[in-house]
């Protein structure tokens, strides 16, 4: 057994040096004792060469110990790395100096222990709170070294913001020297920022240097020496090093806990406009002390393995960086690059062709500004011009080409003038809808970090509660008060009127295709909400892809009740009215809403949810024949976003009776991928899952295997009848995830495909069956369980309005379970009648051949905000292994 002098430190690891001093606070001839966690030895035992040297340096009031996960990690690799993580001298276990050490210093000293240790490059530094700082400053002197940097929750400058409160109260007379050196107060409450909880063993040793005030008098200095402002003795310090990384073009890696009171999002984006080719992964919920809330191991030699080697240079860090800090080198190759690029036609192409046309473009049936008044039409022409005016507001706002802008409007008139006119002045746009719930939206918000934000009034109050980033612009009037309340700089008639006096088309820059255009987010049906990165050539893409495949040319009017498609009707040259209806809400558009629309503009094409769809047929007793008139012209509906049973597309049929009914599968990632007609539907008959067609235009679709345990290869095949990750190349598939280098990393593992995680097979006539989500696989002793099929063989029984069937016990040895919504409802949670569970039973098992461990019953299958329509499996799962487990029975 191997003796470990803290938990996940073996002894052999701590070792110390006596390192001569050259830092100005120190008389000369001064040598010091420093401690050190170093696997060097380790590694040298084995007989290894390692890769190169990761030097990592904390911050305050932690020491060495912060770094065991790397250090265990590093010597297990197949190319080790040598692991060197300091215990700055006054923390820790090195030696307390007596004299109160200076960010100058510090950086003086860390490169007095180098020299020391004789340390020569590659060398990658790693750094956390005040020791990325001090690690950076060494990184600059030290060039002919350094390879990469590696940054966790630190800060390089106050960014034109006040210090944190929590080290503002630490800095203050009355506190400071009882809260840092007296007591152990400020380690406690460091110590208590873990998510989750620090075990006590861990607790315990993040304590055991500081037993004492005079072992904790560095910890005190450390947060004395916090340049604050410019009078401050260490901000020339600080200045030439976070003015010095904007000229380090080594590949960078900043990993991020959100949930930091300290180093909060703020400082992130500030990094990020200090190092703009920075690779960038958000842990939601993972907050200051990220190395102990989240493996940050796993991934950092990940990307050192696509980053530093001798088959890459430096330069490499500058081919795939992106002015946002999004992606950095040594991602696999995103999906759909393998290939040429499609030809490119611009997102504004067929607005500016059509700026001389008198004929409707954009219809709101309940204006913004005045939903009573009745519907506000823009001709081409009109809407041409207001998206100049726009642009050149925004310009004379302060926005510049690559600024994100986050657009919390519903989509209408203005939305859609404000996405064409952030696109003309090469701004990035950020979509995250109210659909992703308060604490949804504002996660996404605060990821994407916008430099500026413009909403009606209540996006407005939610920015000021919630503390959303960026500068305030109101799509609506407000009072003097108002506009001091919510820090708005401008409102869109100002910009409309500044607009008016801008350079016009000469002051237009035309944005490169492969320049960031929008960032949509997911969901958040399968966890936090992802921001999906899109450049104006996938998106013109994506484009190009609904034209082709549904013949959307110019001339269709079509009704968007499906928030996507509100967007694209002028890129298409289509005319587009948005119904009187909540887009974020699908289920209220009523059937009189829908055929009011499409009587607005004798629409031809119909885009609608499956939820949106099915309050439509909810209401259609109440349609006039005025509206069913309306309803009969129409040519195509789409209905996207979640399968659809066949007896409801059947019902909608009735509708729109002239329609081709169509429903094509994708997702915020791709969409489209695939299509299927009402007809291929009942041709496809029944199967293990839900049948969607056959690839689009452009696209393509293969199966990553599946084995015993769920997990997915990393072959593509396209055999039929293969279970496994369904994975999709094409030109419109997104660009990456933004800020998630992980997430996309993990996405592109296969080069030239996208991952979808949506589990499915090929049949033998090339179609795509979606069997569920990956998550939501089940893994029984015999083999992996998909959910779809058995779900729509329940939902066959009387009675049974939804089904969802998810895995019970540990993985490999899961037992499935239904869990069912009844119509009508049941009062009351917990197993189902005797005879509803013997029917379900028998009709899953006659459908799958799955034996379904326990029929359970809820009042209502939670289901995601967005869509209305994806049952949350994952919190059902929980729930039910709650109750069959004998724990309280209650609503999830």
């Amino acid at each position: 057994m191997v003796a470990e002098l803290w938990p996940g430190v073996p002894a052999a690891w701590s070792r110390r040096v006596r390192v001569p001093s050259t830092a100005a606070v120190d008389p000369a001839g001064t040598v010091h004792a420093w401690h050190l966690l170093d696997n060097g030895a380790e590694l040298a035992e084995r007989g290894i060469t390692p890769e190169g040297t990761l030097l990592c340096v904390h911050g305050n009031p932690t020491w060495s110990y912060l770094w065991r996960s790397v250090l265990a990690a590093a010597g297990k690799l197949d190319k080790p790395w040598r692991v060197i993580a300091v215990d700055q001298l006054d923390m820790g276990f090195s030696r307390r100096t007596g004299r109160f050490r200076r960010l100058a210093d510090r950086i003086t000293d860390l490169g007095d222990l180098t020299a020391e240790l004789g340390l020569e490059g590659p060398v990658v530094t790693v750094g956390h709170d005040w020791g990325g700082l001090i690690s950076l400053g060494w990184a600059l002197r030290h060039r002919d070294q350094l390879a990469a940097v590696v940054l966790t929750n630190t800060a390089v400058h106050p960014g034109g913001f006040e210090v944190p409160a929590a080290l503002q109260l630490a800095l203050h007379p009355a506190v400071h020297q009882w809260g840092t050196t007296t007591s152990a107060a400020f380690l406690r409450v460091t110590h208590a920022l873990a998510q989750p909880a620090l075990e006590k063993g861990v607790r315990r040793a993040f304590m055991a240097p500081y037993l004492n005030a005079a072992r904790r008098q560095g910890v005190g200095n450390f947060v004395a020496d916090i340049p604050g402002d410019p009078s401050a003795p260490s901000w020339p310090a600080l200045a030439e090093v976070s003015e010095g990384i904007r000229g380090l073009d080594v590949p960078a890696l900043i990993l991020w806990g959100p949930k930091d009171p300290v180093f909060s999002d703020r400082y992130l984006r500030d990094l990020l406009q200090r190092m703009p080719h920075a690779a960038v992964h958000r842990f939601e919920g993972a907050g200051h002390l990220l190395p102990e809330d989240r493996d940050i191991a796993a991934p950092v030699f990940d990307w050192l393995e696509g980053t530093v080697g001798p088959a890459r240079s430096r330069s490499a860090a500058k081919a795939g960086s992106r002015a946002d800090g999004s992606t950095g080198a040594g991602l696999p190759t995103p999906a759909a690059e393998a290939g040429p690029e499609e030809p490119y036609r611009p997102m504004l192409a067929e607005l500016d062709e059509r700026s001389a046309d008198g004929s409707p473009a954009v219809v709101d049936m309940a204006p913004l500004h005045a939903p009573d008044a009745g519907p506000r039409t823009l001709s081409w022409s009109e809407l041409a011009g207001q998206v100049d005016l726009l642009a050149g507001g925004l310009r004379a706002h302060g926005v510049r080409p690559g600024d994100r802008i986050s657009l919390l409007v519903p989509p209408g008139i203005e939305l859609t003038s404000l996405i064409y006119a952030c696109l003309r002045v090469g701004a990035v746009v950020v979509v995250a809808d109210a659909g992703l719930g308060t604490a949804g939206l504002s996660r996404a918000i605060k990821g994407a970090g916008p430099a500026f934000l413009v909403g009606i009034e209540r996006a407005l109050a939610g920015a000021r509660l919630l503390n959303w980033p960026g500068r305030r612009i109101s799509v609506a009037e407000l009072s003097p008060a108002k506009r001091r309340l919510y820090k708005v700089g401008a409102t869109l008639s100002e910009l409309l009127a500044a607009g008016a006096s801008d350079g016009g088309p000469a002051a237009a820059v035309t944005p490169a295709p492969d320049d960031d255009a929008a960032i949509l987010f997911t969901s958040g049906s399968t966890g936090p909400a992802k921001g999906v990165a899109y450049t104006h050539r996938r998106l013109a893409a994506m484009r190009d892809t609904l034209k082709d495949t549904y013949k959307l040319e110019a001339g269709t009017a079509l009704v968007a009740g499906f928030a996507p498609f509100a967007l694209l009707g002028p890129a298409l040259g289509a005319t587009s009215v948005t119904p009187a209806m909540d887009v974020t809400a699908p289920k209220t558009l009523t059937a009189a809403a829908l055929a009011d629309a499409a009587a607005a503009v004798q629409a031809t094409a119909v885009f609608a949810s499956p939820a949106a769809l099915a309050n439509v047929l909810a209401t259609a007793d109440g349609l006039r024949p005025e509206h069913r008139a309306a309803l009969e012209k129409v040519e195509l509906l789409l209905s996207a976003g979640a399968p659809i049973p066949e007896p409801l597309l059947s019902r909608v049929q009735h509708l729109v009776p002239a329609a081709s009914l169509h429903t094509p599968y994708g997702m915020t990632e791709a969409l489209p991928v695939t299509d299927i007609s009402l007809p291929g539907i009942r041709a496809a008959g029944a199967g293990n899952g839900v049948c969607v067609g056959t690839p689009v235009v452009g696209a393509r679709v293969a199966i990553a295997r599946l084995d015993a345990l769920g997990v997915p290869g990393d072959e593509p095949t396209t055999e039929p009848g293969t279970t496994g990750e369904i994975l999709v190349s094409a030109p419109h598939v997104k660009d990456r995830y933004d800020r998630l280098w992980i997430t996309q990393a993990h996405s592109a593992s296969v080069p030239g495909w996208h991952r979808t995680g949506d589990v499915g097979h090929l049949d033998g006539d090339g179609r795509l069956w979606v069997e569920g989500r990956l998550a939501h696989v089940i893994t029984a002793s015999g083999g992996v369980i998909t959910p779809v099929a058995a779900e729509q063989a329940a939902e066959t029984n009387d009675g049974v309005r939804l089904a969802a069937v998810v895995g019970v016990g540990p993985a490999g040895a899961q037992v499935p379970a239904a869990v069912l919504e009844t119509v009508p409802r049941t009062r009351r949670p917990g197993p189902a009648p005797q005879e509803l569970t013997r029917q379900v039973r028998a009709a899953v098992a006659r459908a799958t051949g799955v034996e379904l461990a326990a029929v359970l019953m809820l009042p209502e299958l939670p289901t995601d905000i967005r869509h209305n329509s994806k049952i949350d499996r994952a919190k059902l799962a929980a729930w039910a292994s709650r109750t069959l487990a004998g724990g309280r029975i209650s609503a999830p």
